[in-house]
């Protein structure tokens, strides 16, 4: 998986006689998104592409892939398969380890210890995160010994992301802890922290830390290009895995550590051991069939917070509406469950909520196996749970007031980034009355 031996407490060193330039590269914050997030061209993210990437930059020398955390999206079922193939992905790709972010530490001592095992065990990085008891979940540093160079790597976490079984201690005397505890180990060509933090506390923790060569964080919203503060390079990777930090550790003596913010654009190639990995993680979503109740995302659906009606179906529509259904039919919504299984993601639970009639509703849609007649983006999609209105024609339904705004649920920036309703409206148009109907 790598040239030489990772060392960390209890490990081995195998280091090289010939020093050359050394290539870390950070990922973070990838938010649960294994494929770019969103389904229009020119996304950027995924580790398809991640994958590749890697695999070219390795040709060329030696290369240490990290993680700095926040690789979930939530602590349901469903995200923590997610959360498991994300990582093996990683691993596939040389992950040396993924430190803990805030999606990781959701899940609790007991979740990751369990999850560190499922993934082969030694996974897991983070000087500051402990269970109720005390003691660490994963390794608290690490020593890496790669192209003759040798490097200390530690990991923490924002004490804002603690849970009530995680404690999270103070960032900078954790860090100093472990710059003392490996001293003698040393010297390091470079001290690099992962620090799952905001920027303000990331920019705080290298203004403390100068003897520090890195500190690459994750969720400031946007990425931070590689920039020198003091000695000391700052960056981070974040957004839900569109951009990679690149650094460059010269083989010269004294040159300072270089690097770049690199977007996982269209340019780089689905790598082939990646794409086994998604089509594996979507055969156990196969097998699983999670329901809206396995996920973190139903609850927020506006379904969810309309629960006097009922899905009913197109069927009941139908009888009232005729015209109004037949220009269904002719739309792409009636089409829309066909987009999905032109790649598969049709068993994911997260492509499915907007491809689907009322996921997670009342008679809407359950999984993908007992709610064969809910798939496609029905009339309920739009107007809402319209049981009572199948009764009495009189009561409006759920979204009669505004079943336009419906549309940005799913059209949103990532999946319908040009969405202008003047525009999409035409597509679907129906009915005699006003389009907000």
């Amino acid at each position: 998986m790598l040239l030489a031996c990772a060392v960390a407490v209890g490990g081995c060193s195998r280091a090289s006689s010939k020093v050359e330039p050394v290539t870390v590269v950070v990922s973070g914050d990838t938010h649960g998104w294994i494929v770019p997030c969103g389904c229009t061209s020119n996304q950027s993210g995924g580790l398809l592409r991640r994958g590749s990437y890697l695999a070219a930059l390795r040709r060329r020398g030696p290369v240490l892939y990290f993680d700095c955390g926040g690789a979930g999206s939530g602590d349901s079922p469903y995200d923590i398969a997610k959360l498991a193939a994300i990582i093996r992905g990683e691993q596939e790709m040389g992950l040396v380890l993924h430190n803990i972010g805030a999606a990781e530490a959701s899940l609790g001592a007991a979740d990751l210890r369990q999850l560190a095992e499922s993934l082969g065990g030694d996974v897991f990085l983070s000087a500051n995160v402990r269970d109720a008891a005390g003691e660490r979940i994963g390794a608290a540093w690490e020593i890496v010994e790669q192209g003759g160079q040798k490097l200390l790597v530690t990991g923490v976490l924002s004490p804002q992301f603690a849970t009530a079984d995680l404690q999270v201690g103070v960032a900078k005397n954790e860090i100093l802890a472990v710059i003392a505890e490996t001293a003698s180990q040393g010297p390091f060509t470079a001290i690099i922290v992962l620090a799952y933090a905001p920027e303000a506390e990331l920019r705080q923790l290298v203004a403390q830390l100068p003897e520090v060569d890195a500190v690459i964080g994750g969720p400031t919203g946007q990425a931070i290009a590689p920039q020198r503060v003091g000695r000391t390079v700052l960056a981070a990777a974040t957004n839900k895995g569109k951009f990679l930090i690149e650094l460059t550790l010269s083989n010269k003596p004294g040159e300072p550590i270089t690097g770049s913010a690199i977007e996982m654009e269209e340019t780089y190639p689905d790598q082939p051991q990646q794409q086994g990995n998604l089509q594996r993680f979507y055969q156990l979503l196969a097998e699983q069939d999670f329901m809206p109740s396995q996920t973190s995302f139903a609850a927020v659906l506006p379904y969810a917070r309309n629960t006097a009606a009922r899905i009913v179906g197109n069927h009941s529509c139908q009888k009232c509406h005729t015209d109004e259904y037949e220009a269904w039919l002719k739309s792409p919504h009636a089409h829309a469950w066909r987009t999905l299984e032109a790649d598969g993601s049709h068993v994911d639970s997260y492509c499915q909520q907007c491809h689907v009639t009322g996921y997670g509703a009342e008679g809407g849609f359950a999984s993908r196996k007992t709610s064969t007649a809910m798939v496609n983006v029905g009339c309920e999609s739009c107007h809402g749970p319209s049981e009572m209105h199948a009764k009495d024609p009189q009561t409006p339904t759920s979204f009669f007031a505004n079943a336009a705004a419906a549309c940005t649920g799913c059209h949103d920036r990532e999946n319908s980034p040009h969405f202008d309703y003047s525009t999409y409206w035409p597509q679907i148009e129906h009915g005699g009355r006003s389009t907000d109907q």
